[in-house]
């Protein structure tokens, strides 16, 4: 992403259109807009190809694209379950390595990296019936990044219908509600409830997530999943719309310091 956001820089500081930048390469307009927002890997050939379009003439700069290019294609750890992860996953799984905010609203499970481990596997067990335990652990791994030394903010929306429902029986929803609330504790996890009683909020329509890289020349990150895809909305006025939305969710949900308070309810209803 960082170095699809540079070479946009330089395309667009010389005014070349990214139908022209796609003949550079031999390839469309289309490629040139995923290579710009880091949807795609980069060969070297195009970052040379794109730099004698583009003017860049200085040795050390062309050595820098270079050099980020070839970091860029190295695999991430994530690459390691490549057989239990579905293409459009990978991208946000790598995206979400980087990102030093995720936002997010969900309505019908516990969002992903704050799921127990028997929560998880229930919840994975929901859609599928091989290899359940590589695909727990992949879970497990992602949560990862909320125990580094500088972990990104998770901002949540949990739907109460969501801590309702009984995945996984009474037990495996006792342990996911107490490590929710343990979950309310550190400083860089927000979490909020939207009520049942609610009569209506922003994002009726589903789940909802938008990632913020740390490079904050970098574009959000909408993420949007289906049953068997994704959706990666990168217009402006479409990333305008879903920050409003989960802004708007923040508002009309519970306040994060009456989350403990909602949690312990739910479970004593269990």
């Amino acid at each position: 992403m960082v170095l699809g956001a540079h070479l946009r820089r330089l395309r667009e500081s010389r005014g070349i259109s990214r139908e022209r930048a796609g003949e550079a390469i031999r390839a469309s307009q289309s490629k040139i807009s995923r290579l710009e927002l880091g949807r795609t890997g980069f060969k070297p050939r195009d970052i040379v190809d794109l730099c004698a379009l583009y003017g860049v003439t200085d040795e050390a700069e062309r050595a820098t694209l270079l050099d980020l290019a070839r970091q860029a294609n190295m695999p991430g750890w994530w690459h390691e379950y490549a057989d239990v992860t579905p293409s459009w996953f990978e991208p946000y799984l790598g995206l979400e390595q980087a990102a030093s905010v995720i936002r997010m609203y969900e309505v019908q499970f516990v969002p992903g990296l704050l799921q127990t481990p028997d929560y998880a596997r229930a919840v994975i067990e929901l859609g599928h019936t091989a290899e359940v335990e590589r695909r727990l652990e992949l879970r497990m791994r992602r949560q990862e990044i909320l125990r580094r030394p500088h972990p990104p903010h998770l901002w949540t929306v949990i739907d109460e219908a969501a801590l309702r429902r009984p995945i996984g029986g009474r037990a495996v929803m006792v342990t996911q509600l107490r490590h929710l609330i343990d979950m309310c504790g550190p400083a860089h996890v927000t979490i909020q409830l939207m009520p049942l009683q609610s009569a209506g909020h922003a994002a009726a329509g589903g789940p909802v997530t938008l990632l913020r890289m740390p490079e904050h020349h970098l574009p959000d990150v909408v993420y949007l999943e289906q049953l068997t895809s994704a959706l990666y909305p990168d217009r402006r006025e479409d990333l305008d719309h879903y920050r409003d939305i989960l802004n708007r969710l923040a508002t009309q949900a519970a306040p994060p310091d009456a989350t403990p308070s909602l949690l312990h309810d739910i479970l004593r209803d269990l």
